[in-house]
């Protein structure tokens, strides 16, 4: 047994603590004013026995095999109620054995009456195998849960209560060694539930799962009388690994008036399998119930209809229910309008507005199912053709390079051989077909790499090599190389059948394909050649990002061309004559003499770079002499020694 939930013990506290009041009163509708009657409320020991009583109930509803309970009543011993046989796994046994207990006397007080009678019990049930672990004759992990519904005075009696069992499963542990007759408990999980009257405050803490030794796991809750039936609902749903679905707006017929109906709303319990089947269930709307500590999933009552079999083809999983309140008039007349073969079918709404049915209540057999149907397209109807793709829209599917995938990666039939290991030609072709399929894009629209196979045909074949030798090596350097050429030079890659990538831009197709090549290096061997073919990609990746990095920068070039006008000045004779040695340069004739030496500067056009060194040339002309003699915010005079000769005419 490799779960904790195949074994389940019950132990109930059956104590004369238990036979009083839980003082919770019963609400009680009367047609007629009976007077004032005394308040009428259930004991402790009777929350107790409906409540396991209905765990049990849930459980063999929806596991009606292979899940096992067993419940112990204890008092001055310890009563065991049912075995772990078939036969006595049903809730019709447990209700009348346990009818013959009766609630405990009050009066019959002593020091023998323990719980602890109970966990012994438990223990010893624990041990003994179940029909399904005969059949094995080797021994198995026997693993199992036990619930205890007691009643502390305060903390240090309940950590009292885990020590004593502790010390027990220790003990039994060590003595399952010696004897055959009884197996080890590998692991054990306790939950303690103590309950308590309303009218007394909660004296114990709750505690989660703690781990108290390597083969025992305890947990503390503590919760009213009235309260424990739903802190069990709670738990079971971590115990099984359930799920909650609650149909809302069901129409129903008012039971006192005929004419008139109202909706009404069923909670039912299931494997949770029937949501996360579902994309998970964070798709499902959930919402929390009033008194509840657990999610539920809300879906909505549709048209019904009658069964048919193309109902359940669409079904991606199918699990048992059960409802949660069995007695309720809403949950009957639903499970009787499902066993009269009728089915119902259940909506989500949609984020995009509108509605979606994702599941199906149908019965078989006398018992209920909730099917979960797929949102997306089924697996059963038609493939689409390979020509016009998954909804008319992929067209561009890699078919022939799968079929070489699995043409090299076929397996034949070999003799077996004491030279060779078991299972060796399957481990070496397991990793080999792992290191093919680790990066192998569906559609040429996804990669750039196989957009080029004409170009990249050698580099491509050398790589899926097991070992590659120098010839492979330089073959797989000079196509890198040749990539790098093509990248520094900007010239378009030769693409051929992708649209895609032929509209996109040439830096960001440069880009893809060294990272989609060393993404493929990188996933087809670790051998020597591979790691330097990579070595030598990522070098020559580093290298053209360098130059895209240095790309926007064009100072480098344009000083070059500064250094070659300047030199091609000097040998032109100034044409006008007004022009003074500080006036600007003109670059009409030396532009047109030396644009075959300009080298290459990215994207800016020839006019760019020169205009913007122009600009540099005008910023370091000498400013005017009287613009920076004169104070800042005065004008300055252009000629400011004209007329002085005028008023002294005798000086020279």
């Amino acid at each position: 047994m490799s779960v904790l939930n195949q074994k389940t013990v019950f132990v109930l506290d059956h104590t004369q603590y238990f036979g009083i009041s839980s003082e919770k009163p019963i609400d009680l509708d009367f047609f007629k004013n009976k007077g004032s009657l005394c308040p009428l409320s259930k004991s402790l020991w009777t929350f107790s026995v409906e409540s396991s009583l209905e765990y049990c109930r849930i459980v063999w509803d929806l596991f009606p095999a292979g899940k096992l309970v067993r419940l112990i009543v204890s008092d001055s011993a310890a009563h065991v109620v049912n075995t772990w046989n078939s036969s006595t796994q049903n809730i019709s046994y447990v209700t009348n054995a346990m009818s013959m207990v009766g609630v405990p006397q009050s009066s019959a007080h002593s020091s023998d009456h323990s719980v602890i009678h109970g966990l012994r019990a438990a223990i010893d049930a624990l041990a003994e195998p179940s029909e399904s672990q005969k059949e094995f004759d080797q021994k198995l992990q026997n693993k199992g849960r036990v619930i205890c519904i007691t009643s502390a005075r305060d903390d240090k009696s309940m950590v009292s209560l885990e020590d004593i069992f502790h010390t027990v499963l220790a003990q039994h542990n060590l003595l399952a060694t010696k004897q055959n007759d009884c197996l080890p408990i590998n692991l054990c999980h306790l939950v303690i539930i103590n309950i308590t009257p309303m009218h007394m405050g909660l004296l114990v803490s709750t505690r989660g799962p703690q781990e108290i030794s390597p083969h025992l796991t305890s947990e503390i809750h503590s919760v009213y009388a009235s309260e424990v039936s739903s802190k069990l609902t709670h738990l079971i749903l971590s115990h099984f690994d359930l799920a909650s679905t609650t149909v809302t707006g069901i129409p129903m017929k008012e039971e006192q008036n005929a004419n008139s109906s109202a909706n009404y709303d069923v909670e039912i319990f299931h494997s949770k399998n029937s949501h996360t089947v579902i994309f998970g269930s964070e798709f499902l709307p959930t919402s929390v119930k009033e008194g509840s500590e657990y999610e539920t999933v809300t879906l909505k009552w549709s048209t019904p209809r009658g069964c048919g079999t193309n109902d359940f083809q669409l079904c991606l999983a199918q699990d048992r229910v059960t409802p949660v309140d069995v007695t309720s008039r809403p949950s009957s007349c639903l499970i009787n309008f499902l066993l009269n073969g009728r089915s119902v079918l259940l909506e989500m709404p949609r984020k995009s507005g509108g509605k979606q049915t994702s599941h199906l209540l149908s019965a078989r057999g006398g018992e209920i199912f909730i099917h979960s149907l797929p949102l997306t397209r089924s697996c059963f109807e038609d493939f689409p053709s390979i020509s016009e793709g998954s909804g008319g829209k992929v067209i561009d599917y890699r078919i022939a390079d799968l079929s070489n995938l699995i043409k090299s990666n076929t397996l034949l039939p070999l003799k077996s051989s004491t030279e060779r290991r078991y299972d060796e030609n399957l481990q070496k072709a397991r990793i080999k077909l792992c290191k093919r399929s680790t990066y192998f894009p569906l559609t040429l629209g996804l990669t750039i790499v196989y957009n080029m196979q004409s170009y990249l045909e050698s580099l491509l074949t050398a790589i899926g090599k097991e070992e590659l030798n120098d010839s492979d090596i330089n073959q797989c350097q000079q196509i890198i190389f040749s990539i790098l050429g093509l990248t520094n030079r900007q010239e378009p890659l030769p693409i051929s059948l992708c649209q895609r990538f032929r509209s996109s831009k040439k830096e960001e197709q440069f880009k893809l394909l060294w990272n989609e090549l060393e993404l493929l290096i990188q996933s087809s061997g670790n051998s020597t050649g591979h790691k330097a073919v990579l070595l030598s990609l990522r070098e020559c990746k580093m290298k053209c990002s360098e130059f895209s990095n240095n790309k926007p920068e064009v100072n480098q070039s344009i000083n070059e061309i500064e250094n070659l006008r300047e030199n091609i000045n000097n040998n032109i004779v100034i044409k006008a004559t007004t022009d003074s040695p500080l006036s600007p340069i003109l670059f009409a004739e030396s532009a047109s003499k030396s644009k075959r030496f300009l080298p290459y500067c990215g994207n800016r056009s020839l006019l760019g770079i020169i205009s913007s060194s122009q600009k540099k040339v005008l910023q370091k002309r000498i400013e005017f002499s009287g613009r920076i003699c004169t104070p800042t915010g005065q004008t300055a005079k252009l000629y400011p020694n004209v007329g002085k000769n005028e008023r002294h005419p005798n000086k020279l």
